[in-house]
């Protein structure tokens, strides 16, 4: 049999599922067994869940980011005014700047932009905004505010009033043809001082980017108005940049600023966002550490089976050793015991892990239906909803971990059962 039998023949897979499926009446071990398979499946469907919700929320957060932000802004380093002696970093020939920054390969688009935080007013409700002024060409180019997940009014209509986001429309308490004033306290020069600037506009498009802390604040002005509300008749404060790559944006960061001119400097979005991108990553590796340590403690749980097992079928071992079976066929059997639960419970781990990132959003709004709508908070979160992306390495990230850990820690107990003496098994019986 030594000689002619291969490696995992089918009466080794017999033996095994025998051993299995046996009762503990009849010297198995079936309620381990059961508990090893329920542990690798619960913590295979934590780790895919959990790796899907990671990837899912660093994908919204950074589509977010690169959807209603520019991926380079390019701004001045500034000139001293002669007359008031402050630091003047407008940008006074912006649109020859613009077009040398276009030229630049990889680019796709440079808006000039005006800045400025001022205070929004709508009947008694006031709220501090960030006004961009910015041309409707330009407005309706960036994804997230020209198609956003909801809005209301028509961007066309832009030039003839303001867009806002949800969460100033909300603060505000106003719809789309209601009216705000916008308040300045750097307005008007006259002989006795600055006076505040109030103008009023009529809201023409309402809009949701995805991110609760651009909707909270944001508010669009066309461009020569804004030109007009914060004093830079014929200036820009900055220009906004898109590329074709945002990821590879560092590379362009030397030719831009050589386009744009010696005084010139650029802010990427990786300079904004890279160090949160950062600790996010971090706190990814160490949640992926501390799964992994949960799948090795349910694996371990086919160790104590198996070493069951082999203990109550120590006369079943002794008893095939003398009829010819070899170590090797021995070790096999209890090998493929062990890494059968493995097997069949990262399947189901996986298909479960699967399904919750698919469905994800029917279970969140139900546990946030049982929670009373306290589970999220975007406030905080700074997205709306908790998103999962299913990414084929995370699925077989966990797979492989699963299965290695399961067939690892099988090896031990089934090499205990294969160097079993079968004279020291039979001795007793």
């Amino acid at each position: 049999m030594a000689g002619t039998t291969a490696p995992f023949a089918p009466f080794e897979w017999m033996i095994a599922w025998r051993y299995l499926r046996a009762k503990r009446a009849e010297g198995g071990v079936s309620v381990m067994t059961w508990i090893s398979l329920i542990g690798i499946t619960l913590a295979v469907f934590a780790l895919v869940a959990t790796l899907a919700v990671r990837s899912g929320f660093r994908a919204e957060f950074v589509d977010t980011i690169l959807g209603a932000n520019a991926h380079v802004t390019v701004y001045s380093m500034g000139e001293v005014d002669t007359q008031t002696g402050r630091l003047d970093r407008t940008i006074a020939d912006y649109e020859a700047m613009a077009e040398r920054v276009r030229a630049v390969e990889g680019v796709t688009r440079v808006a000039p932009l005006i800045k400025g935080q001022v205070m929004a007013n709508a009947r008694q409700e006031n709220a501090g905004v960030q006004v961009f002024g910015i041309r409707a060409d330009d407005l309706k180019g960036i994804p997230r505010i020209a198609d956003p997940e909801t809005s209301q009014g028509d961007i066309d209509a832009f030039e003839s009033g303001i867009a806002i986001g949800s969460g100033v429309a909300r603060e505000l308490g106003v719809n789309v043809g209601d009216r705000i004033k916008l308040i300045s306290p750097n307005g008007v020069k006259t002989a006795f001082g600055t006076s505040p600037r109030v103008n009023a506009y009529d809201v023409v498009y309402v809009f949701s980017a995805g991110r609760y802390d651009i909707d909270r604040v944001r508010v669009y002005l066309p461009f020569e108005e804004a030109q007009g509300f914060f004093n830079r008749e014929g200036r820009a404060d900055e220009l906004e940049v898109m590329v074709t790559d945002p990821d590879s944006v560092d590379a362009m960061t030397l030719p831009l600023i050589q386009a744009a001119g010696e005084r010139a400097q650029v802010w990427t979005w990786k300079d904004a966002s890279g160090g949160f991108l950062r600790a996010l990553e971090v706190e990814d590796n160490v949640m992926f550490v501390i799964l992994s340590i949960l799948v090795l403690i349910a694996a371990m749980n086919i160790t104590s089976g198996l070493i069951m097992l082999v203990k109550n079928k120590g006369r079943d071992i002794g008893i095939l050793r003398t009829m010819g079976l070899t170590e090797g066929s021995v070790l096999r059997v209890f090998f493929i015991c062990g890494a059968f639960t493995g097997i069949i419970g990262t399947v189901c781990g996986v298909i479960l892990g699967c399904l919750f990132a698919i469905y994800i959003d029917p279970i969140f709004s139900f546990i946030n239906m049982l929670m009373g709508g306290q589970v999220w908070d975007p406030s905080i979160r700074g997205i709306y909803h908790l998103p999962a992306q299913l990414q084929f390495a995370d699925v077989m990230s966990a797979v492989a971990l699963s299965l290695g850990l399961s067939f690892v820690v099988t090896i031990f107990p089934a090499r205990r059962a294969a160097r079993m003496n079968p004279v020291e098994a039979l001795r007793y019986e």
